[in-house]
């Protein structure tokens, strides 16, 4: 046993924790709602679940998952290719690309392992991939595991994209990155911009919405849907983890061909046990909602407009483009933590976020505003972020 490495470990750990970006892990002991219990039995007004729809306990969505394990079992106990393939795997893989208008899908475990799939069995050192620099995580690790060129473009910035494209034209394919909306900022990609200049430059397109599909657009389809640009985007990647019922599991979703390929080559996939079958079918269940339920899509849209029209009436320095993912911007690392502390000693949970999730120097708390939420519970949360922003000096 190596104690120099352990040791150094320890120094790394420590170093973290008073350096103020330090992330505190919170038990919760009740299931996912817009109000939560915790360990010591507190019950606190939740703002930073992905459970945009409500969906996460939604008793319909429950009811799917325990007649699966009836039927189904609990698990496939295999990947896809040799004996881990269920027809209810077909079924989401169906019913998702025909909502979205794709030629077809593949269902991964996880977002983080579709993004983490997409690019090393399509791209080589021939080709190029040009990534907005504020994609997430997933989206990074994917491009590293890739030989094809790397290019970035200023977040957002659409000289700078072009500028990345007239670099690149000599690679053979190219293909702009970028998530449909910022997980951090609350924020939506200039997809027209991305698809003119991708149009401009023959290059394929690839959007994550994972913080879109199932609720931004019209129909809930996503990006493309709230630009009116569907049928514009090579490659979708998305979760089922966020609107669509709270749980795990990604997908991409792309012509039949590339899916066709990605089956054979992806290697999440290919490594990975499918996707248990009780998740496929809670999932459809949730699609089935999102498809029939529009009201829950009116309420989060309204309900967001009201939160952040009111925080901004306090002074409080809020980011993004009226999606519910709304960021309290604070700057200081420690300031953010010591408010989520506050927060939550006055009943409100929400987690800060800092460097290395966010850039150095723009800490924050970034709430996400949920279908179910009340207006008293927006009020609450309100009058609580007044409190403590007054007693910090933030406001």
């Amino acid at each position: 046993m190596s104690k120099s490495f352990y040791s150094s470990i320890d120094s790394e750990v420590k170093s973290i924790k008073s350096s103020g970006f330090f992330k505190e892990e919170r038990l919760i002991a009740s299931p996912q709602k817009t109000k939560v219990t915790l360990k010591d039995g507190s019950s606190v007004l939740n703002f930073c679940a992905n459970d945009y729809l409500g969906l996460a306990n939604n008793q319909d969505v429950i009811n799917a998952a325990k007649s699966s394990l009836d039927q189904d079992g609990y698990g496939m106990a295999s990947v896809r290719f040799i004996c881990g393939t269920n027809d209810v795997h077909r079924q989401l893989e169906h019913e998702l690309s025909n909502f979205l208008g794709f030629e077809d899908c593949i269902l991964y475990v996880a977002c983080f392992d579709a993004n983490g799939g997409i690019f090393e069995p399509l791209f080589n050192s021939e080709d190029a991939i040009i990534s907005d620099s504020l994609n997430h995580a997933s989206i990074i690790d994917g491009i590293r595991l890739c030989k094809a060129k790397r290019f970035r473009y200023e977040h957002s910035n659409m000289l700078s994209l072009e500028e990345q494209l007239e670099k690149s034209q000599s690679a053979i394919n190219r293909v702009i990155v970028t998530d449909g909306v910022f997980s951090m900022d609350g924020s939506y990609a200039n997809l027209p911009e991305i698809v003119k200049l991708a149009e401009k430059y023959n290059a394929l397109i690839m959007v994550d919405d994972c913080h879109a599909t199932g609720f931004v657009g019209s129909s809930g389809k996503g990006t493309a849907e709230h630009f009116g640009l569907e049928g514009k985007i090579d490659f979708l990647t998305g979760t089922l983890g966020k609107a669509l019922g709270g749980a795990s599991g990604g997908f991409i979703c792309a012509k039949n061909n590339v899916v066709e390929l990605l089956k054979q080559k992806s290697r999440p996939y290919l490594f990975s046990n499918a996707l248990s079958p009780s998740i496929v079918k809670a999932s459809l269940k949730a699609l089935d909602i999102v498809k029939s339920q529009p009201d829950r899509r009116h309420r989060i849209y309204e309900k967001t407009k009201y939160f952040r029209t009111k925080m901004k009436s306090l002074g409080f320095n809020i980011i993004g483009d009226q999606h519910p993912i709304t960021p309290v911007m604070l700057g200081d690392a420690n300031i953010a933590q010591q408010m989520s502390r506050e927060l939550l000693e006055n009943g409100i949970y929400a987690v800060s976020f800092s460097f290395p999730v966010v850039p150095e120097g723009k800490a924050r708390i970034r709430l996400q505003i949920n279908s179910e939420h009340t207006k008293d519970e927006l009020d609450k949360a309100i009058q609580v972020f007044e409190k403590v922003g007054k007693k910090l000096k933030v406001i």
